[in-house]
């Protein structure tokens, strides 16, 4: 048979496209291994990752826009949202009705049904679109999301989308907790939903569901909603070691998940992110709702056009099965043991990590709950000349190869929440936490007793003008796109060209000077001047 001409042709031009593709992932750091500290979730097992490589190449090409067409589709999101149920106690036990894909029974007659989503984002914003619809409310009609400040940026985002108000409730500046009757004051008439983290990202504290929830049924409208986010822990916490000598119970039915999973009765949905911790290639997430209607409210369907059928339960039309399929084939291999035993490893590399970190003077972990999730701070408590800055720690880690995260100061009017760095625990850390504290105190060494950072020199007229009166804050949100660009390319061409970068310290010192709109509008054109 004579060659395909085109076909030669295309294996000629993909084979040196692929070489290119190499030669710019070699630029990025490595996504296992465990030196990146956020971003990925590295079981440190590569025969799961190639399992799940193995998944997404048969599912290559699926549409799973159709699952009346790709019945393959209906198993397996079916499948991943029947295992995430048992794990979050939507299901009451192994006798229960709830072990296909339409739903589970917890206590009290509730059924559970459930969404695959391509991640937290949109898991969060479908539940607060569900929310919306369930209250009657109109987009721009006034209708709440009631949550911590700490809550993921998500809801926010939500807020924006869906025609709703985020109300940020302040936490204690020292611990970063909510309690629950602060929550509960702010709900109102106009409140669709209430949030809580479990836990929250910023500091890895678990926000009270059961007291909100208890809250809520006594003194609210039942059409209020109230969401867990359990985007990063709900994978990871049911299977978290008790500190009791009896150790962890079966998942969902662990007495840690009783207080904010869904056997908490009031609790009406609840996110959980499979390429977390249940250490799934990127793409993957499940949004769980107690009862059809609440469930079924998310959804999109329309018949007003002259094409096919829409009906769409996420926010895509069109999607992969790929991430789906890799996420169900590696829940499958691992089981409950498998699950067990890689959060077993997480939790002694997270009290390894935080015994040494607390032993390194000029810093602080910050208070956080049981879980895989620490940051740390600036200690005060020490002089001045021995105080580490936590952005310039971060950096001072980078350059040695370790990333972690900074995470910029958060002003509220009840105090300020400290400028930290953020580390996310996997189960290959464990390999690593002798390098890492390493690491850690090479870099406290380096940056104890320096200054807090600046902000890039770019943005100093604007910083003076703005602290002047120059300037007001209005004033820059009406500067032109081109004038912003312009500013933060300035920015980017002052980063030392050292391999190295110029760290994230200069970028935080700026936001945590800037009103938030004002530090968002930059930050947005910052990136995009990146992506340019």
């Amino acid at each position: 048979m004579t060659p395909d001409p085109l076909a030669l042709e295309i294996a000629d031009r993909g084979e040196h496209a692929l070489a290119r593709l190499a030669a710019l992932r070699s630029l990025d750091p490595p996504t296992t291994g465990g030196r990146i500290l956020s971003y990925v979730y590295d079981s440190g097992l590569e025969e799961l990752d190639e399992l799940a490589t193995r998944a997404a190449r048969l599912a290559h090409g699926v549409n799973g826009l159709d699952p009346t067409v790709f019945a393959s589709v209906a198993e397996i999101h079916g499948g991943i949202v029947d295992r995430v149920r048992t794990i979050l106690g939507g299901v009451t036990d192994a006798g229960a009705p709830g072990g296909d894909a339409a739903g589970g029974v917890v206590p009290g007659g509730a059924e559970v049904y459930g969404s695959v989503t391509s991640g937290g984002t949109e898991s969060c914003i479908l539940a607060c679109l569900a929310a919306r619809e369930v209250s009657g409310r109109e987009p721009g009609s006034g209708g709440t999301i009631v949550a911590p400040v700490t809550a993921h940026a998500a809801f926010r985002k939500a807020a924006h989308l869906l025609g709703l108000r985020f109300v940020g409730v302040e936490v204690d500046p020292a611990t970063g907790r909510v309690t629950a009757e602060e929550l509960l004051a702010a709900v109102d008439e106009r409140t669709v939903l209430v949030v809580c983290s479990a836990p929250a990202y910023p500091t890895g504290v678990i926000d009270p569901v059961a007291e909100v929830a208890a809250g809520l049924e006594a003194r609210h409208d039942p059409r209020i909603g109230l969401h867990v986010d359990a985007c990063l822990g709900g994978l990871v916490l049911p299977f978290w070691p008790s500190a009791e000598p009896t150790g962890p119970t079966e998942p969902g039915g662990s007495e840690a998940a009783a207080l904010w999973a869904l056997r908490v009765p009031r609790v009406t949905s609840i996110s959980a992110d499979l390429h977390k911790y249940g250490f799934a290639p990127k793409g993957s997430s499940v949004l769980l709702s107690r009862g059809r209607e609440r469930h079924r409210a998310a959804w999109f369907a329309t018949v007003d056009w002259p094409g096919y059928p829409v009906v769409n339960p996420t926010l895509a039309g069109s999607k992969p099965l790929e991430p789906a399929a890799a996420a169900w084939t590696v829940l499958e291999a691992l089981g409950d043991d498998g699950q067990r035993e890689l959060v077993a490893r997480t939790a002694r590399a997270t009290d390894r990590l935080v015994e040494g970190l607390s032993t390194i003077e000029g810093l602080r972990v910050l208070d956080r709950d049981p879980g895989p999730l620490l940051a740390v701070a600036m200690d005060d408590t020490v002089d001045d000349g021995r105080r580490v800055h936590p952005h310039l720690w971060a950096d001072a880690c980078g350059r040695r190869g370790i990333s972690v995260q900074a995470q910029p100061a958060h002003r509220q009017g009840r105090g300020t929440l400290s400028s930290s760095s953020h580390l996310t625990v996997t189960p290959v850390t464990e390999r690593l936490v002798d390098d890492i504290l390493l690491v850690a105190r090479e870099a406290a060494d380096e940056v104890r007793g320096q200054g807090a950072p600046t902000p890039p020199a770019a943005f100093g007229d604007v910083l003076a003008a703005l602290d002047s009166g120059a300037l007001s804050p209005g004033d820059l949100l009406a500067l032109p796109e081109d004038d912003v660009h312009a500013m933060v390319s300035g920015v980017l061409s002052d980063a030392p060209d050292d391999g190295a970068g110029g760290g994230m310290a200069p970028l935080m010192a700026a936001i945590e000077r800037l009103p938030a709109d004002v530090g968002a509008r930059l930050v947005r054109a910052y990136l995009a001047a990146v992506m340019e």
